[in-house]
């Protein structure tokens, strides 16, 4: 088993933990939260890492189920997961297919956080972060034909919903 150095196997793998935490959050600054304690949880572990066979996966296992934690959280204290905070450029300086495309990406960004959980985060995983079947049932704890159930269904909703719209 190949030795884990935190500088080279670890921190390359900081903006794939975020991207995965702000697409289960949709707040940035949650992500970055959980990002740092997923790093700080995994640091604390340094003693066991011989014995992890793929530190990438088990790194994205960590950082997801805090990211859900954080979910769960909020939702205890009624706080609405459906608000997201953009940036909004002046539209009087937007060409009118950039608004477009914009607005498409926000349609698209609804969608998929009206998603279960389940297929929210395997979308997330096999599009975004393009990992294989096999790397998200690992992260996930699924079997492998539970991810590609789970990923027809949530691109079947997300097609179906988008095209209504």
């Amino acid at each position: 088993m190949k030795e884990v150095s935190f500088k080279n196997d670890v921190l390359p793998l900081k903006d794939k933990l975020f991207r995965m935490a702000l697409h289960i959050t949709s707040n940035r600054e949650e992500a970055e939260d959980i990002v740092q304690d997923t790093l700080m949880k995994l640091w604390n572990q340094r003693d066991e890492w011989s014995a992890i066979q793929n530190i990438e996966t088990y790194i994205m296992t960590i950082c997801r189920n805090l990211a859900l934690d954080a979910i769960d959280k909020k939702e205890r204290q009624n706080i609405s997961l459906n608000e997201m905070v953009h940036d909004q450029p002046d539209n009087s300086q937007i060409q009118d297919e950039t608004l477009i495309r914009q607005q498409q990406m926000n349609s698209i960004q609804a969608i998929i956080q009206q998603l279960p959980e389940k297929q929210r985060t395997i979308i997330l995983l096999r599009d975004i972060e393009e990992k294989t079947y096999q790397e998200i049932a690992n992260i996930m704890g699924l079997s492998l034909s539970d991810v590609k159930v789970n990923l027809f269904r949530a691109r079947q909703t997300l097609k179906n919903k988008f095209n209504k719209s």
